[in-house]
């Protein structure tokens, strides 16, 4: 790959200016030596509500091929088109930011991962729950040895989804776009899962839903268990997006042979629990610290770290957070947990 001059500002375009694209645009513009050049959305300009005199594109092919400038291109549109979208950035040699998840299936994430090969550009996946405290504090504590053997992991996602949110995003909830619960709601604790634990096997799944048959193509909950292949531990992940009301927790719990560690809050962002023998607990940074991104609430504060990352990297200064290896695993992962089991499709 190549570094860039310090001097020279760092190009962007955004394809897909919804409510994330939007959070990018603005991370961007926030961010010294980054530049927008451009965006795409398949909707009128007026409609997308970009401040400013920036081109816009209804075909992110048109884009790419009127600004040869382009140094990064962030892929921000619904998921079932992340892999061939980023593709076609790479393609025309610019560096890609994809947002969760990389793609819909193993081979489209291999294709993605191919062509980066092939031209010698950056994949960056956006998998920003890495940057919480009580999550980096909760890899160092496992990776460190400090609760010694592993024994039990349990991962539970407990999110309200109903027709607030599917009905104002026609895409959300099917199958071809959307993909399922495990790949828009909760693939960034799968990922934290796997960053934190290592790699599964041995997966058994059940799928129901119970409360989306109108809205959704999918399920709406399900209960995993499996082994690490690592830790050698039981693990377990519980999900369900038919909570009434409100979310109520996104939270992993670690029995070890030294003790038990919970992290909780709605996106698994507080520590509730910490009894280790012989440890005693550090005094963590807030979530959400108060810097220039401190105006998000909850894993979207988290964003900005994402192109400091980006910056760094492009750089030479530091490793991409999360590449595209490491996007393909969260992918191979969700799809072997549906693969175990048995997925309520329909057809609305």
């Amino acid at each position: 790959m190549h570094y860039f001059c310090v001097m020279n500002p760092v190009r962007f375009a955004v394809i897909g200016a919804g409510h994330i694209g939007k959070r990018h645009i603005e991370m961007i513009r926030r961010k010294d030596g980054f530049e927008l050049v451009a965006y795409a959305d398949v909707r009128e300009p007026n409609q997308c509500g970009v401040e400013g005199d920036i081109p816009h594109y209804r075909n992110h092919k048109e884009m790419l091929e009127k600004h040869p400038e382009l140094d990064v291109v962030c892929v921000c549109t619904p998921n079932g088109f992340h892999s061939a979208q980023a593709i076609d950035a790479i393609q025309a040699n610019c560096h890609v930011v994809i947002e969760k998840p990389m793609a819909l299936t193993r081979a489209d994430g291999e294709a993605v991962l191919h062509a980066a090969l092939a031209k010698g550009r950056q994949v960056f996946c956006v998998m920003q729950n890495r940057y919480s405290p009580p999550s980096e504090w909760l890899r160092d504590v496992i990776q460190s040895g400090t609760m010694g053997a592993i024994h039990m992991v349990q991962v539970q996602c407990y999110w309200n989804r109903d027709d607030r949110y599917y009905g104002k995003i026609p895409w959300k909830g099917t199958l071809d776009l959307d993909g399922g619960t495990l790949f828009t709601q909760f693939s960034h604790f799968i990922d934290l899962m796997y960053w934190i634990f290592g790699d599964i096997h041995n997966i058994q799944s059940r799928f129901a839903d119970f409360s989306h048959a109108h809205n959704t193509d999918f399920e709406d909950s399900g209960v995993i268990s499996f082994e690490f292949v690592k830790h050698n531990a039981l693990g377990m992940f519980n999900f369900s997006t038919a909570v009434a009301n409100q979310n109520f927790e996104s939270s992993v719990t670690v029995i070890g042979e030294k003790g038990t560690v919970k992290v909780g809050g709605q996106y698994m962002n507080e520590v509730e629990l910490c009894n280790i023998e012989g440890y005693t607990m550090p005094e963590l940074p807030p979530s959400n610290p108060a810097n220039d991104y401190g105006h998000y609430k909850g894993s979207a504060a988290n964003h900005g770290y994402i192109f400091d990352n980006i910056a760094e990297a492009l750089k030479g200064q530091g490793e991409i957070t999360t590449n595209a290896l490491e996007g393909l695993k969260v992918v191979d992962i969700i799809e072997r947990m549906y693969a175990s089991g048995k997925r309520p499709i329909k057809q609305r």
